[in-house]
């Protein structure tokens, strides 16, 4: 662990062309004393993302600190501030996101008495909260029928996830050293790394717990957002790319626990169904033959994680390949897309 004069969290927060939303989110995260610390990569932005940042930066010296660089799309930003961080965990908040004030007091307090008493913790799962533009009712993602609440466990006492139950970013505040020891080097220009941020680093994680707060408050439902299904869809590669990552990624059987391993399926699989989908959705040719290729190669790749992703009913479904499998992808999005309501 670090010493105890680094402060217990840093906060990246990258941010390109965030004018609209960067004040939001920085209001929310500064009034923590030196516990907190607050990392702002602007991308290269071109609008007045930069001078607000400095502004919060010269208002809050010491607190938050500003990392100007070119243009390296959403690893790049990430890359630069996980390389920055003093403090002994790191949490990402995307600048059109924020984080609930109260959630975050007991995520610090949970921090520092792991800190206090020498307890080393490697993981800390919190609840997030899908603000979606113009929708009254939240959809909130928890974690109490997968984690027991209140102390510090191994992955052998995680349970199963339901299907819209993954530990995504927003659901994570990981351990900085842990982080830099798993090699995570995310690559640049490329959206939806954030599928590779919370997925490369679990298998060196031994020690997690969940605090049942709704900290992250993720902003969905604007037509120009990365997860808007246009957007994705005209963004396929780089899905694809984050996709073989992870593949690549993927430990054999046997190598870490096997709740773990189920986990690291599950989220494999979710991806696989995004890509899937994306192709689907497209409809060209091309697109149509490169959902069939995808599979073929994950099976000639890795034919155990393969296997494994196809082994429940949505793997099953989502791979079935030909007018039949299209059908039935279709209808698990749209049902998927009223459930949780993204768009």
């Amino acid at each position: 662990m670090a010493h105890s004069d680094s402060p217990l969290l840093t906060v990246i927060v990258p941010a390109y062309n965030s004018q609209e939303y960067l004040d939001r989110c920085l209001r929310t995260l500064v009034g923590y004393g030196t516990d907190l610390e607050i990392v702002v990569v602007n991308d290269g932005s071109r609008d007045r993302t930069a001078q607000i940042a400095d502004t919060w930066a010269a208002n809050h010296p010491g607190i938050v600190r500003v990392i100007h660089q070119e243009n390296a799309g959403h690893g790049g930003a990430l890359n630069a501030g996980i390389a920055a961080a003093r403090g002994d965990y790191l949490k990402v908040v995307d600048s059109d996101d924020w984080v609930d004030r109260a959630a975050m007091r007991e995520v610090l307090d949970v921090l520092g008495s792991c800190r206090d008493s020498a307890d080393t913790l490697d993981l800390l799962v919190t609840n997030y909260v899908y603000e979606k533009q113009g929708r009254s009712r939240k959809a909130v993602i928890r974690y109490r029928n997968v984690l027991p609440t209140g102390r510090t466990l191994s992955w052998e006492e995680m349970r199963r996830c339901r299907y819209d139950q993954y530990l995504m970013m927003h659901a994570l505040i990981l351990r900085t050293e842990l982080v830099r020891a798993s090699g995570l080097a995310l690559p640049t220009h490329t959206f939806y790394v954030d599928y590779l941020y919370s997925f490369i680093p679990l298998p060196l994680v031994q020690t997690l717990r969940y605090l049942d707060v709704d900290l992250y408050r993720y902003f969905i439902g604007r037509d120009d957002q990365s997860v808007n299904e246009k957007v994705m869809i005209g963004r396929i590669d780089q899905l694809l790319r984050v996709n073989g990552g992870m593949v690549d990624a993927m430990p054999r059987q046997g190598e870490v626990p096997a709740p773990l391993y189920r986990y690291m399926t599950h989220y494999l699989r979710i991806n696989f169904v995004v890509c899937s989908v994306m192709l689907l959705r497209s409809g060209t040719p091309e697109h149509l033959e490169l959902r069939e290729r995808l599979w073929e190669e994950f099976a000639a790749a890795d034919p155990e994680s393969c296997a494994a992703v196809r082994a429940d009913l949505l793997g099953t479904l989502i791979s079935v390949p030909g007018r039949a499998g299209r059908i039935m992808s279709t209808i698990g999005y749209k049902v998927s897309q009223a459930l949780l309501g993204y768009n």
